[in-house]
């Protein structure tokens, strides 16, 4: 989402670090930069000048004027800054003292309300949580359908009442969560236009009816300014307690994540960072802050491999690795375990400095998918010995695949070049193409 910003920004730092010295007159010119970066961001205009006001403020201190790395002092207020905008630390969410807890989901038509709900419901399940789904949404066509599909997925009770009001399903759910010993309701109301007082008035009554431990906004992220608008005018009449912003990884400019909070003065909480179940991500502003500037976010990018690798199969690896018996079965295994942890643009962004690379020069998703359709068109024999693989296979795995035998070829040689490297490795060798490099520790 930030990839636009990252870039621009990266920019303005580049020409920051190049200079010998700084003051006030070149401070001055690099924040109009960093300011027409984020109005080019669709970040509010009020927002933006706040924002650069307070780095304007730190950045002519004599500390930075005196430093001997100015230029990196400044990025550091500019990291600073852009934490305390978004919130500073992570906000987590409100527990009943006695269960169950009830959250409350608001939000415009088409923000993705009901897919978030059942990724709330998903989250909170993987905590030892015990959550129940509220079909409240009796407007709109094939809503509640939606939800107990979404609650089948997941494998998580949906209580839906075909025909009754929105306000008694949602008040009946809480007892219907005692009866069945469920610790958390997640209350799916429909999506409305803060302009429709009808529909408004009907939040209300059924925040003064079920009396919320959290209310949680849902903004499409792709609406810029929109969102903030309409954030703003739910909470004067909600008074929500947090925000969700949605569709983070889609390709828009960022400006609501960077203005929303600012202007409602609310925490975000969470992230949607794709279309399945398990892309939710805790809203960790620091780390969303070093994104943004291009410094990476290994420790999300860690918590994500530890959620979704089996230690067992990553043991298992590790000793084929050392007597080097890793195979395509093994490639094609380690391929689906990373693309679970989401797009591939996603985990390049959590890699500190991957922002400078060249357009292009990163592997896309596209890349990924062609590999995995040339290995899934080779039998089992030829996974376990790519060397029997001659130039009538080729062909036969190149149809198979959809694929050109270059293509088939290519995946040979860079998995044959691999091979040789984990088997320099295993013997406590150092390969030819990283001699004189340093490697890290």
């Amino acid at each position: 989402m930030f990839e636009d910003l990252t870039q621009k920004l990266e920019l303005v730092f580049k020409k920051l670090r190049g200079q010998g010295k700084i003051s006030e007159g070149n401070i001055s010119e690099s924040l109009r930069e960093v300011r027409r970066v984020l109005l080019d961001a669709d970040v509010n205009y009020r927002v933006v000048k706040d924002f650069i006001e307070g780095v304007r403020l730190k950045a002519v201190g004599q500390e930075v004027l005196t430093s001997l790395t100015p230029g990196q002092l400044i990025i550091k207020i500019i990291h600073d800054e852009l934490v305390s905008l978004m919130g500073s630390a992570a906000a987590p969410l409100k527990d009943a003292a006695m269960p169950p807890t009830v959250i409350m989901i608001a939000g415009l038509q088409g923000s993705g309300k009901t897919t978030f709900s059942a990724k709330l419901a998903a989250h909170l399940k993987s905590k030892g949580r015990s959550p129940i789904l509220v079909a409240a949404d009796v407007y709109r066509p094939a809503a509640v359908d939606q939800l107990e599909m979404l609650g089948a997925q997941i494998r998580v009770p949906v209580h839906a009442a075909r025909g009754r009001g929105a306000i008694d399903i949602a008040v009946e759910s809480i007892d219907h969560a005692r009866k069945t010993a469920r610790d958390v309701v997640i209350i799916d109301t429909a999506g409305r236009l803060h302009v429709d007082e009808e529909m408004m008035k009907e939040l209300e009554t059924i925040k003064g009816e079920v009396n919320p431990h959290e209310i949680l906004f849902v903004v499409d992220s792709m609406t810029g300014q929109d969102a903030v608008n309409s954030a703003k005018a739910f909470h004067d009449r909600l008074d929500f307690d947090g925000i969700v912003l949605t569709k983070l990884d889609g390709d828009t400019r960022g400006g609501a994540a960077l203005s929303i909070r600012a202007i409602v003065n609310k925490p975000i909480k969470f992230v949607g960072v794709g279309e399945k179940l398990d892309a939710l991500e805790i809203f960790h502003p620091e780390r969303m802050a070093r994104r943004i500037l291009g410094m990476g976010d290994i420790v999300t990018l860690v918590e994500k491999a530890r959620e979704r690798f089996d230690e067992k199969k990553a043991r298992k690896l590790e000793e084929k690795l050392r007597k080097s018996q890793f195979t395509f079965e093994d490639f094609l295994e380690q391929l689906r375990e990373i693309r679970k942890m989401g797009s591939l643009r996603e985990i390049m962004g959590m890699i500190p400095g991957m922002s400078r690379l060249a357009p292009g020069a990163a592997p896309d998703e596209k890349s990924l998918v062609k590999v995995e359709a040339i290995i899934q068109s080779m039998t089992a024999d030829e996974r376990r010995r790519p060397n029997i693989i001659n130039g009538t296979r080729r062909k036969r795995i190149a149809s198979g695949s959809g694929t050109s035998v270059q293509d088939v070829n290519k995946v040979l040689k860079q998995f044959h070049d691999m091979q040789k490297m984990m088997r320099a490795f295993s013997r406590g060798k150092t390969p030819k193409m990283f001699r004189g490099m340093k490697l890290p520790a």
